[in-house]
Protein backbone atom coordinates (compact mmCIF):
# COMPACT_ATOMS: atom_id res chain seq x y z
CA UNK A 1 0.00 0.00 0.00
CA UNK A 2 1.36 3.31 -0.67
CA UNK A 3 -0.19 6.48 1.55
CA UNK A 4 -1.37 9.13 0.13
CA UNK A 5 -3.34 10.73 2.63
CA UNK A 6 -4.86 9.79 6.42
CA UNK A 7 -8.60 10.03 7.24
CA UNK A 8 -8.89 11.37 10.69
CA UNK A 9 -11.78 10.25 12.52
CA UNK A 10 -13.74 11.64 15.95
CA UNK A 11 -15.47 10.18 19.21
CA UNK A 12 -17.46 7.09 17.83
CA UNK A 13 -17.97 5.87 21.08
CA UNK A 14 -19.77 2.74 20.41
CA UNK A 15 -21.82 4.01 16.97
CA UNK A 16 -20.02 1.14 14.73
CA UNK A 17 -23.10 1.39 12.41
CA UNK A 18 -22.28 4.85 12.08
CA UNK A 19 -18.09 4.24 11.86
CA UNK A 20 -18.87 1.85 9.10
CA UNK A 21 -21.36 3.83 7.20
CA UNK A 22 -18.23 6.96 7.00
CA UNK A 23 -15.35 4.57 6.34
CA UNK A 24 -17.46 3.23 2.76
CA UNK A 25 -18.15 6.65 2.33
CA UNK A 26 -14.30 7.67 2.61
CA UNK A 27 -13.71 4.90 -0.41
CA UNK A 28 -13.05 1.73 2.72
CA UNK A 29 -13.87 -1.64 1.97
CA UNK A 30 -13.81 -4.29 4.46
CA UNK A 31 -11.14 -6.80 3.00
CA UNK A 32 -10.17 -10.18 5.45
CA UNK A 33 -12.34 -8.74 8.39
CA UNK A 34 -10.60 -5.05 8.10
CA UNK A 35 -11.88 -2.11 6.81
CA UNK A 36 -8.81 -1.26 3.86
CA UNK A 37 -8.06 1.70 1.58
CA UNK A 38 -5.72 1.62 -1.00
CA UNK A 39 -3.97 5.01 -0.87
CA UNK A 40 -5.20 6.08 2.47
CA UNK A 41 -4.77 5.64 6.21
CA UNK A 42 -7.10 5.99 9.44
CA UNK A 43 -5.94 8.35 12.42
CA UNK A 44 -8.75 7.54 15.32
CA UNK A 45 -8.81 10.14 17.79
CA UNK A 46 -10.01 7.85 20.97
CA UNK A 47 -12.90 7.83 22.95
CA UNK A 48 -14.70 4.05 21.46
CA UNK A 49 -16.35 3.27 23.71
CA UNK A 50 -19.17 4.34 26.07
CA UNK A 51 -22.73 5.78 25.21
CA UNK A 52 -23.37 3.85 22.09
CA UNK A 53 -25.12 0.98 20.62
CA UNK A 54 -22.80 -0.93 19.78
CA UNK A 55 -19.56 -0.79 22.10
CA UNK A 56 -17.28 -4.06 21.36
CA UNK A 57 -17.90 -3.79 17.56
CA UNK A 58 -16.73 -0.39 17.53
CA UNK A 59 -13.10 -1.24 19.58
CA UNK A 60 -12.87 -4.28 17.24
CA UNK A 61 -13.11 -2.09 13.44
CA UNK A 62 -10.21 -0.04 15.36
CA UNK A 63 -8.32 -2.71 16.42
CA UNK A 64 -8.56 -4.63 13.40
CA UNK A 65 -7.81 -1.72 11.47
CA UNK A 66 -4.05 -1.01 13.47
CA UNK A 67 -3.18 -4.29 13.99
CA UNK A 68 -3.83 -4.80 10.02
CA UNK A 69 -2.01 -1.80 9.18
CA UNK A 70 -4.43 0.08 7.76
CA UNK A 71 -4.60 2.80 10.72
CA UNK A 72 -3.45 4.22 14.01
CA UNK A 73 -5.23 5.12 16.81
CA UNK A 74 -4.53 7.46 20.39
CA UNK A 75 -6.07 6.92 23.51
CA UNK A 76 -9.04 9.08 24.62
CA UNK A 77 -10.30 10.21 28.29
CA UNK A 78 -13.13 7.19 28.01
CA UNK A 79 -10.39 4.44 27.12
CA UNK A 80 -8.31 5.89 30.43
CA UNK A 81 -11.44 6.07 32.57
CA UNK A 82 -12.10 2.12 31.14
CA UNK A 83 -8.24 1.39 32.79
CA UNK A 84 -9.04 3.00 35.98
CA UNK A 85 -11.98 1.26 36.30
CA UNK A 86 -10.40 -1.92 35.36
CA UNK A 87 -7.34 -1.65 37.59
CA UNK A 88 -6.50 -1.74 41.74
CA UNK A 89 -4.44 0.13 43.70
CA UNK A 90 -1.95 -1.47 46.10
CA UNK A 91 -4.97 -2.26 48.29
CA UNK A 92 -7.16 -3.62 45.81
CA UNK A 93 -9.11 -0.51 45.46
CA UNK A 94 -10.23 0.39 41.79
CA UNK A 95 -8.17 3.38 40.62
CA UNK A 96 -11.55 5.16 39.20
CA UNK A 97 -14.17 4.72 41.84
CA UNK A 98 -17.26 2.69 41.30
CA UNK A 99 -19.66 5.37 41.80
CA UNK A 100 -22.81 5.72 40.51
CA UNK A 101 -22.06 8.61 38.15
CA UNK A 102 -18.92 6.56 37.14
CA UNK A 103 -20.96 3.36 36.02
CA UNK A 104 -23.75 5.31 34.29
CA UNK A 105 -21.04 6.77 32.07
CA UNK A 106 -19.55 3.38 31.49
CA UNK A 107 -22.67 1.08 32.10
CA UNK A 108 -22.43 0.77 28.13
CA UNK A 109 -19.70 -1.06 27.47
CA UNK A 110 -19.68 -2.71 30.98
CA UNK A 111 -22.87 -4.62 29.49
CA UNK A 112 -21.90 -5.43 26.48
CA UNK A 113 -18.68 -7.19 28.41
CA UNK A 114 -20.75 -8.97 30.76
CA UNK A 115 -19.75 -12.53 31.45
CA UNK A 116 -16.54 -11.73 29.55
CA UNK A 117 -13.69 -11.39 31.91
CA UNK A 118 -10.98 -12.92 29.47
CA UNK A 119 -12.18 -10.20 26.90
CA UNK A 120 -12.57 -7.53 29.06
CA UNK A 121 -9.30 -7.94 29.88
CA UNK A 122 -7.77 -8.33 26.33
CA UNK A 123 -9.78 -4.65 25.75
CA UNK A 124 -8.23 -2.86 28.74
CA UNK A 125 -4.37 -4.55 27.79
CA UNK A 126 -5.20 -3.23 24.69
CA UNK A 127 -6.14 -0.06 25.39
CA UNK A 128 -2.87 0.53 27.64
CA UNK A 129 -0.62 0.55 24.56
CA UNK A 130 -2.93 2.91 22.52
CA UNK A 131 -0.38 6.32 22.49
CA UNK A 132 -1.80 9.34 24.18
CA UNK A 133 -0.76 11.74 21.34
CA UNK A 134 1.24 11.32 17.92
CA UNK A 135 2.88 13.36 15.67
CA UNK A 136 2.83 12.23 11.86
CA UNK A 137 4.60 14.25 8.77
CA UNK A 138 2.69 17.27 8.29
CA UNK A 139 0.22 17.10 11.75
CA UNK A 140 -0.67 16.20 14.87
CA UNK A 141 -3.20 14.58 16.78
CA UNK A 142 -4.23 14.01 20.71
CA UNK A 143 -8.03 13.44 22.12
CA UNK A 144 -8.10 17.04 23.94
CA UNK A 145 -5.38 19.43 24.01
CA UNK A 146 -1.70 19.79 22.64
CA UNK A 147 0.02 20.85 25.78
CA UNK A 148 3.88 21.08 24.77
CA UNK A 149 4.82 21.75 28.43
CA UNK A 150 3.74 18.98 29.85
CA UNK A 151 4.72 16.76 27.14
CA UNK A 152 8.12 18.19 27.47
CA UNK A 153 7.71 17.76 31.18
CA UNK A 154 6.51 13.99 31.76
CA UNK A 155 7.87 12.66 27.91
CA UNK A 156 10.72 10.90 29.52
CA UNK A 157 8.19 9.43 32.31
CA UNK A 158 5.96 7.76 29.72
CA UNK A 159 7.03 4.63 27.71
CA UNK A 160 8.43 5.51 24.15
CA UNK A 161 7.62 8.93 25.27
CA UNK A 162 3.73 9.05 25.09
CA UNK A 163 2.55 5.96 26.21
CA UNK A 164 1.10 5.18 29.41
CA UNK A 165 1.73 1.51 31.23
CA UNK A 166 -0.03 -0.19 34.52
CA UNK A 167 2.77 1.00 36.35
CA UNK A 168 1.80 4.60 35.48
CA UNK A 169 -1.66 4.31 36.06
CA UNK A 170 -1.59 5.08 40.12
CA UNK A 171 0.05 8.04 39.45
CA UNK A 172 -1.93 9.05 36.19
CA UNK A 173 -5.21 8.27 37.71
CA UNK A 174 -5.04 9.87 41.77
CA UNK A 175 -5.75 13.32 42.21
CA UNK A 176 -2.81 14.44 44.39
CA UNK A 177 -3.79 16.06 47.54
CA UNK A 178 -3.96 19.93 47.89
CA UNK A 179 -0.49 21.63 48.28
CA UNK A 180 1.61 18.78 46.50
CA UNK A 181 3.02 19.65 43.11
CA UNK A 182 2.00 18.82 39.60
CA UNK A 183 2.02 15.42 38.76
CA UNK A 184 1.31 12.76 35.66
CA UNK A 185 -2.29 13.00 36.90
CA UNK A 186 -2.77 17.20 35.74
CA UNK A 187 -0.81 16.14 32.54
CA UNK A 188 -3.91 13.45 31.98
CA UNK A 189 -6.36 15.83 32.70
CA UNK A 190 -5.48 18.25 30.07
CA UNK A 191 -4.16 15.99 27.22
CA UNK A 192 -7.50 13.87 27.65
CA UNK A 193 -9.82 16.00 29.17
CA UNK A 194 -9.08 19.65 28.53
CA UNK A 195 -7.57 22.79 29.87
CA UNK A 196 -9.68 23.84 32.53
CA UNK A 197 -9.43 26.86 34.62
CA UNK A 198 -11.91 28.07 38.03
CA UNK A 199 -15.00 30.09 37.84
CA UNK A 200 -14.70 33.25 40.03
CA UNK A 201 -15.91 32.62 43.52
CA UNK A 202 -19.82 32.19 43.37
CA UNK A 203 -20.30 31.03 40.12
CA UNK A 204 -21.15 27.44 39.22
CA UNK A 205 -22.83 25.46 36.14
CA UNK A 206 -24.24 22.02 35.72
CA UNK A 207 -22.89 20.02 32.47
CA UNK A 208 -24.14 18.13 30.07
CA UNK A 209 -24.87 14.97 32.83
CA UNK A 210 -26.19 17.61 35.56
CA UNK A 211 -23.08 17.43 37.51
CA UNK A 212 -22.21 20.78 39.41
CA UNK A 213 -19.38 22.55 37.88
CA UNK A 214 -16.80 24.85 39.22
CA UNK A 215 -14.07 25.18 36.32
CA UNK A 216 -14.60 25.70 32.41
CA UNK A 217 -12.95 24.42 29.82
CA UNK A 218 -11.48 26.63 27.80
CA UNK A 219 -11.10 27.29 23.59
CA UNK A 220 -7.37 27.02 24.48
CA UNK A 221 -7.48 27.20 20.03
CA UNK A 222 -9.23 30.25 20.23
CA UNK A 223 -6.31 33.29 20.41
CA UNK A 224 -8.94 35.89 20.77
CA UNK A 225 -10.33 34.17 23.74
CA UNK A 226 -9.96 35.86 26.85
CA UNK A 227 -13.35 36.35 28.60
CA UNK A 228 -15.14 33.94 30.00
CA UNK A 229 -18.28 34.65 28.24
CA UNK A 230 -15.78 34.26 25.22
CA UNK A 231 -13.33 31.09 26.06
CA UNK A 232 -15.56 28.68 28.13
CA UNK A 233 -16.57 26.00 26.04
CA UNK A 234 -19.90 25.45 27.48
CA UNK A 235 -23.66 25.62 26.11
CA UNK A 236 -24.76 29.17 24.74
CA UNK A 237 -28.04 29.87 27.79
CA UNK A 238 -25.57 29.12 30.54
CA UNK A 239 -22.50 31.42 28.73
CA UNK A 240 -24.75 34.40 29.48
CA UNK A 241 -25.00 33.92 32.71
CA UNK A 242 -20.79 33.96 33.15
CA UNK A 243 -18.84 36.64 34.51
CA UNK A 244 -17.20 39.65 31.99
CA UNK A 245 -13.88 39.13 33.02
CA UNK A 246 -10.88 37.76 31.80
CA UNK A 247 -9.65 34.09 32.43
CA UNK A 248 -6.72 34.06 33.85
CA UNK A 249 -2.70 34.02 32.31
CA UNK A 250 -2.10 30.09 32.72
CA UNK A 251 -5.80 29.73 31.09
CA UNK A 252 -4.54 31.11 27.91
CA UNK A 253 -2.42 28.72 26.28
CA UNK A 254 -1.80 28.63 22.48
CA UNK A 255 -1.22 26.05 20.31
CA UNK A 256 2.72 26.27 19.46
CA UNK A 257 3.27 24.14 16.20
CA UNK A 258 3.46 24.83 12.60
CA UNK A 259 1.73 21.94 11.45
CA UNK A 260 -1.86 21.52 12.09
CA UNK A 261 -2.88 19.67 15.10
CA UNK A 262 -6.46 17.36 14.97
CA UNK A 263 -8.21 16.73 18.14
CA UNK A 264 -11.71 15.49 19.02
CA UNK A 265 -13.76 15.53 22.88
CA UNK A 266 -15.81 18.97 22.52
CA UNK A 267 -18.76 17.91 21.55
CA UNK A 268 -19.54 20.57 18.97
CA UNK A 269 -22.62 20.67 16.97
CA UNK A 270 -24.16 22.15 13.78
CA UNK A 271 -22.27 21.98 10.71
CA UNK A 272 -18.84 20.41 10.62
CA UNK A 273 -15.81 22.78 10.73
CA UNK A 274 -12.75 23.75 11.28
CA UNK A 275 -11.77 25.94 14.46
CA UNK A 276 -9.02 27.78 12.43
CA UNK A 277 -6.38 27.34 9.73
CA UNK A 278 -3.98 24.92 12.21
CA UNK A 279 -6.77 23.53 14.67
CA UNK A 280 -9.96 21.16 13.44
CA UNK A 281 -11.83 19.66 16.55
CA UNK A 282 -13.38 16.37 14.44
CA UNK A 283 -16.03 15.45 18.09
CA UNK A 284 -19.63 16.35 16.41
CA UNK A 285 -21.56 14.64 18.61
CA UNK A 286 -22.28 11.42 17.05
CA UNK A 287 -23.52 9.99 20.35
CA UNK A 288 -25.99 13.14 20.43
CA UNK A 289 -27.89 13.18 17.45
CA UNK A 290 -25.12 15.05 15.72
CA UNK A 291 -22.45 13.25 13.42
CA UNK A 292 -19.78 11.13 12.77
CA UNK A 293 -16.80 13.67 11.37
CA UNK A 294 -13.63 13.08 9.52
CA UNK A 295 -10.93 15.24 7.93
CA UNK A 296 -8.89 14.11 4.89
CA UNK A 297 -5.91 15.36 4.90
CA UNK A 298 -3.49 15.29 1.99
CA UNK A 299 -0.50 16.78 2.78
CA UNK A 300 -1.95 20.29 3.09
CA UNK A 301 -0.14 23.04 5.71
CA UNK A 302 -3.43 25.00 5.80
CA UNK A 303 -6.61 23.12 7.30
CA UNK A 304 -10.15 23.66 4.88
CA UNK A 305 -13.53 22.91 5.68
CA UNK A 306 -14.08 21.32 2.20
CA UNK A 307 -11.98 18.82 3.43
CA UNK A 308 -14.22 17.68 6.13
CA UNK A 309 -16.73 14.44 5.69
CA UNK A 310 -19.59 13.40 7.91
CA UNK A 311 -22.53 10.68 7.95
CA UNK A 312 -25.42 11.75 10.63
CA UNK A 313 -26.48 9.84 13.73
CA UNK A 314 -28.21 6.84 13.12
CA UNK A 315 -30.19 7.98 15.96
CA UNK A 316 -31.82 10.56 14.04
CA UNK A 317 -33.35 8.50 11.57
Amino acid sequence: MTDTGYDVIGDIHGHADELEALLAHLGYERKAGAWRHPERKVVFLGDFIDRGPRQLDAVDIVRRMVDEGHAHAIMGNHEFNAIAWYLRDENGQPLRAHTEKNYKQHQAFLTELEGQPGRHKEIIDWFLTLPLWQSFDGFNVIHACWHKGYMDRFASKLNDGNRLGRDLMPEAATKPKNGESETLFHAIEVWLKGLETPLPDGHTFLDKDQNPRHEVRVRWWDHNAVLYSDAALIEEEIRSRLPVLEIPHSARYRYPEDVPVFFGHYWMKGDPRVQSSKTACLDFSVAKQGKLVAYRWSGESTLSNNMLAHVPSAQIN
